[in-house]
């Protein structure tokens, strides 16, 4: 409780900076620090074939988000992007013709929180399509009932009645607390470790890349060079982001996107 008058104190002083001065103030994007992440579940649907540059994307946080600096964010905290290109797949009938990039780009922009506005300068860690998000939140088939179990995005083990949450060679890498999934990052490929427990929600401690999008990949995620940036491109079909698709988004380092300026 006293966390979140914290924050709803300091943000409220942010949000006064903001309206007299414009810009976001350092004291609202200082809130949000490497390695934070925000587990989201996008609330609408952006599509390379119908949408349009500028149109808005909306999604929420999934659970309680814990900050590096001991506050909490609320579930259910808005967050907004919009689209930066947009162009449908469309099929070459000339023989041997090599087919066009079909592109979805979105921007993250900022997070709404107690009636102040906070840029994102994020990386996409992860991103699932709505039947793998839906599928971490089932439990697995033929469980227990009295002790049902998850699947993780990524692979990890969820029992709902225990706190630990275990990898598949059985080693506890999350906590399943009151408020959501909490733990510590493992590096995956692109994807970095982190040394604090951070908010993860139905992804596992290692989740990285794409999960459930087929004949679509990822061209960038948000690199310090262009952070904030979800790219996905296709030679097949039309990249989409449908509403219910989740992510879980990571706080870029500052100081490392300033040096790349």
């Amino acid at each position: 409780m006293l966390n979140r008058i914290f924050l709803s104190a300091v943000l409220l002083s942010s949000a006064v900076v903001l309206a007299q001065n414009g810009p976001p103030s350092t004291g609202a994007s200082s809130l949000l620090q490497a390695p934070d992440t925000l587990p989201i579940v996008f609330t609408n649907t952006v599509s390379a074939d119908h949408s349009r540059v500028g149109d808005k994307l909306f999604a929420r946080t999934e659970q309680v988000v814990r900050l590096a600096n001991g506050s909490d964010i609320p579930s259910g905290t808005p967050i907004v992007g919009h689209v930066v290109a947009a162009n449908p797949f469309v099929y070459n009938k000339t023989p041997y013709a090599q087919q066009m990039r079909s592109t979805l780009s979105i921007r993250f922009d900022s997070m709404q929180v107690a009636g102040a506005t906070l840029p994102l300068t994020i990386t996409v860690r992860a991103l699932a399509d709505p039947i793998a998000s839906w599928d971490a939140r089932m439990p697995n088939v033929n469980d227990d009932r009295s002790s049902p179990s998850a699947t993780q995005i990524g692979g990890d083990q969820l029992n709902r009645s225990q706190t630990e949450v275990a990898s598949r060679d059985g080693d506890v890498v999350a906590y399943n607390k009151r408020d959501g999934v909490y733990a510590r990052l493992i590096a995956n490929h692109a994807c970095d470790a982190s040394s604090i427990e951070v908010s993860v929600g139905i992804y596992s401690a290692s989740a990285c890349g794409l999960y459930g999008f087929t004949n679509v990949s990822a061209q960038e995620m948000g690199y310090p060079a262009e952070p904030s940036t979800l790219t996905l491109v296709s030679l097949r079909t039309s990249p989409k982001l449908w509403k219910h698709s989740t992510a879980l988004l990571e706080v870029l380092p500052s100081q490392q996107v300033v040096a790349t300026r």
